[in-house]
């Protein structure tokens, strides 16, 4: 493949990563009117991003939700709660507060490289498509960044109706980009659900979910790899 002419990205440990944040247990407590304890807190971080499978025992219909997250606002609510619940914070109300401040924009932090990336794409009149499966609108998060307009298209999967790897999600962004598979690069953190934009014809790039300060030019070397410079 020559250099590409439009490039799609993955939203979660690609471009952005979900970093949880103290404030968010502030006034959180256990039936005995404890605070949570630090290991306690870190346990319930880990379940509410663990991207597969699940670690408590919960309802079929919670189950249902949990499998159909990413396509429905109210399920990706009921499974997380339910989640949470289980995990032990059994208070009346605090899952679902725990909830709804995990899902605050600010809880996304930009890869360094992000940014510098999606400007230099801008400047070389590359555009910009972001495919996740997601059950929220991200586009407050590039906002946020003073990113909205570097990005051409979104196809989130709780507005497609899909989820990646299905190919109606690549497609849903490459032609709202008016382009054709053999046209784009997908970058991604994960081989199975990113990797899918492979089966109609588009080049694909991996880059490994780590903490920002871990993964400084991921992004740039993925690029580089597919003759597109900073």
């Amino acid at each position: 493949m020559s250099m590409p002419k439009v490039v799609l990205f993955d939203f979660s440990g690609t471009l952005f990563r979900f970093e949880h944040r103290d404030e968010w247990f502030a006034g959180l407590h256990d039936e005995a009117g404890e605070p949570l304890h630090l290991d306690h807190q870190a346990e319930l971080i880990r379940r509410l991003t663990q991207p597969v499978g699940l670690t408590v025992d919960i309802t079929d219909d919670d189950r249902n939700a949990w499998r159909n997250r990413d396509l429905d606002p109210k399920l990706h609510r009921q499974a997380y709660v339910s989640i949470l619940r289980a995990s032990g914070l059994t208070v009346p109300g605090h899952a679902e507060a725990l909830y709804e401040r995990v899902l605050e924009p600010d809880s996304w932090i930009a890869y360094p490289d992000t940014i510098p990336v999606l400007k230099s794409l801008s400047r070389q009149g590359i555009p910009v498509g972001i495919v996740s499966n997601i059950c929220f609108d991200l586009r407050q998060v590039f906002a946020r960044e003073g990113a909205a307009d570097l990005v051409g298209a979104y196809a989130l999967s709780f507005e497609v109706g899909v989820i990646k790897p299905d190919p109606r999600m690549f497609h849903a962004a490459l032609d709202s980009l008016g382009a054709q598979p053999s046209d784009a690069l997908m970058v991604g953190d994960s081989e199975e659900a990113d990797g899918g934009a492979r089966a109609l014809g588009c080049e694909f790039a991996l880059v490994h979910d780590a903490p920002p300060a871990d993964r400084p030019h991921a992004l740039i070397d993925a690029l580089a790899g597919f003759g597109v410079g900073l």
